[in-house]
């Protein structure tokens, strides 16, 4: 699974795995891949610092890379408090009242909420790549599109690649006039934050629009079948987030969560904005039904909506609130059946490109002959 991107980054598969796991990063650039460490929940910059340490110990020299979140304009002067002060008492209330309903503990006295997260703030994404940048990682890339230009001016003085996620055609020219190095065409069947446009489309569409910049494909690729489709259709590699969630090297801090996952179909998956103020597709739970219901309040626009429910999510993740337990997660959900090493997903991811090439061939064979 060698492309023009994997060898210019030294790598024996084009199969970019985004994580929040230290560990899964670690080992997907093990396996031969290219583990991308996301960053949206460092708000300290020494854990920050302590992961990388660890991945640094851990990679065996394999090259790896960063995930941050960042808006392309510069947003400075704006504290976490002015952001709290602009959330209505009225989506505080529907919040207790939700949690009060399924009878969901408080958290202890003190107990700081692990799902705060504030990474999209400028001067916390900034103190990151500060941490980064002292790394010999290889990639940058940014989950909002194109970072503010300083910073890729900033990663190109260090001869570190700069992607960025597109979920458009439009969106991926503009990365490409930002000075972007990749781009990520991530389709709608895709985790976390995606467009409306399906991977079968979208890639070709990016592929085409950016032309000669290498695009990663992202969204309903769990397969080296779907590997092999997505190169077919011009992409230098594939990027993979929700594949990982299930690996033995992954640490969800909860047996319930992992259990719904390896239970879930591909159809047990809805585009909410519940946990952020944008669309983001996760698994569909009490708690995304509870905030798409038009008779509530309505979410609010990010990033309200991921400090007015920060402690909420963590709360129904410390006590495994079965029914309102969620993670974003894309559509490949269904194929996340059991718990697998990463090395034993890349056995897979390769058993099933081959025997995808294999078709092909045969089936070029005898359009040859005939």
């Amino acid at each position: 699974m060698q492309t023009e991107l994997s060898r210019k980054l030294g790598v024996e598969h084009a199969v970019f795995g985004f994580t929040p796991f230290p560990a899964v990063a670690a080992a997907i650039s093990r396996a031969g891949g290219f583990g991308v460490l996301g960053a949206v929940r460092y708000t300290a910059p020494g854990d920050l610092k302590r992961d990388l340490d660890w991945i640094e110990a851990h990679v065996e020299g394999r090259p790896y890379g960063l995930d941050v979140v960042m808006p392309a304009k510069k947003v400075e002067g704006v504290s976490e408090a002015d952001v709290e002060a602009m959330i209505p008492e009225g989506h505080r209330q529907f919040v207790r009242d939700t949690l009060a309903k399924h009878g969901v503990p408080e958290l202890a006295e003190g107990e700081a909420s692990g799902w705060r997260i504030t990474g999209w703030m400028e001067q916390v994404a900034r103190t990151q790549l500060d941490v980064a940048f002292d790394y010999p990682i290889r990639l940058l890339a940014n989950a909002l599109g194109s970072p503010p230009a300083d910073v890729v001016a900033r990663a190109h003085d260090r001869s570190v690649l700069v992607a960025a996620l597109a979920g458009s055609a439009r969106h991926a020219r503009k990365h490409q006039e930002a000075g972007i190095d990749i781009v990520v065409a991530q389709g709608y069947e895709a985790g976390g934050h995606t467009g409306e446009i399906a991977s079968m489309v979208l890639t070709p569409e990016v592929v085409e629009a950016v032309d000669p910049l290498p695009v990663l494909a992202a969204g309903g690729i769990g397969s080296g079948q779907q590997v092999a489709a997505a190169l077919t259709l011009g992409a230098q590699g594939v990027w993979l987030g929700s594949i990982w969630l299930t690996t033995t090297e992954a640490d969800l801090h909860s047996t319930a969560l992992t259990r719904k996952l390896l239970a879930a179909g591909s159809g047990d998956t809805v585009r909410s904005r519940a946990l952020t103020g944008k669309p983001a597709r996760q698994l569909r739970t009490e708690w995304t039904d509870a905030w798409d219901d038009q008779a509530g309040p309505g979410t609010l626009p990010m990033p309200l909506q991921g400090l007015l429910v920060a402690e909420a999510v963590s709360r129904i993740q410390k006590y495994e609130v079965e029914p309102l337990l969620g993670t974003p997660v894309g559509q490949i959900v269904g194929r996340m059946t059991s718990e697998r090493s990463v090395q034993a997903v890349f056995d897979d991811l390769t058993r099933g490109f081959e025997q995808a090439v294999d078709r092909i061939n045969r089936i070029a064979g005898r359009s040859g002959q005939s």
